[in-house]
């Protein structure tokens, strides 16, 4: 069974073509936006400021994640706090601390190994993760797409401030100095303007 990786900028439809994907072929499938989000929610339930990187050093290594239908945080079922608007501002500053994307790029990879096939989706599978995947794709959409969309999920929030915060979280996934987001060597590039999940969903499979 295959193992495809699955990467993009926020808004590009990572998470719901993933998933689809995995249905379709009866994989397993990790969200691991979800682990950086888990430790952006347990820096702010424990008082770490999200720039503080010695302390979520420390922090990371002690959290216990486990990523499924539900989120659960050492123990705590986080999947809904996670998505909130605190834990959205913070997951940036998180993600871009080398210990913390040590950590869980380790645990990424035993989670990997683990099976005989996987779809994992996030924003440095394909680069860093899993280079050796058997399937590599990058996802894209047009700013107002993926801003139409992000504000669709959040239900309450601005179009304005969607876009913004769009193109806040593009400049720092691009610009960090650790696992930057980029087109992998070897990745498809799809853009998923205007289609549907199920065309997209058909054109990841017609790779393989």
């Amino acid at each position: 069974m295959p193992v495809i990786a699955i990467d993009g900028p926020a808004g590009s439809g990572k998470s719901t073509i993933a998933r689809a994907v995995a249905g379709r072929l009866g994989l397993d499938y990790l969200d691991t936006g979800a682990m950086y989000r888990s430790i952006a929610y347990a820096a702010l339930r424990d008082g770490i400021d999200p720039a503080d990187d010695a302390a979520l050093a420390a922090l990371v290594v002690r959290v216990a994640i486990d990523v499924d239908d539900k989120v659960l945080v050492d123990g705590e079922d986080a999947t809904t706090a996670i998505r909130g608007t605190e834990v959205s501002v913070a997951v940036s500053a998180v993600a871009q601390n080398p210990a913390v994307r040590a950590e869980l790029v380790r645990r990424q990879r035993a989670w990997a190994g683990e099976r005989e096939g996987a779809v994992m989706e996030g924003r440095d599978i394909a680069s860093v993760v899993l280079p050796g995947a058997d399937l590599k794709v990058y996802l894209t959409a047009s700013d107002d797409e993926r801003a139409r969309r992000r504000a669709g999920e959040s239900g309450r929030l601005p179009a304005a401030e969607v876009a913004a915060d769009i193109a806040r979280r593009d400049h720092i996934d691009s610009s960090r100095a650790a696992s930057p987001l980029v087109v992998a060597d070897g990745a498809v590039v799809i853009d998923t303007t205007g289609r549907t999940i199920e065309e997209v969903v058909d054109a990841v499979l017609g790779l393989l």
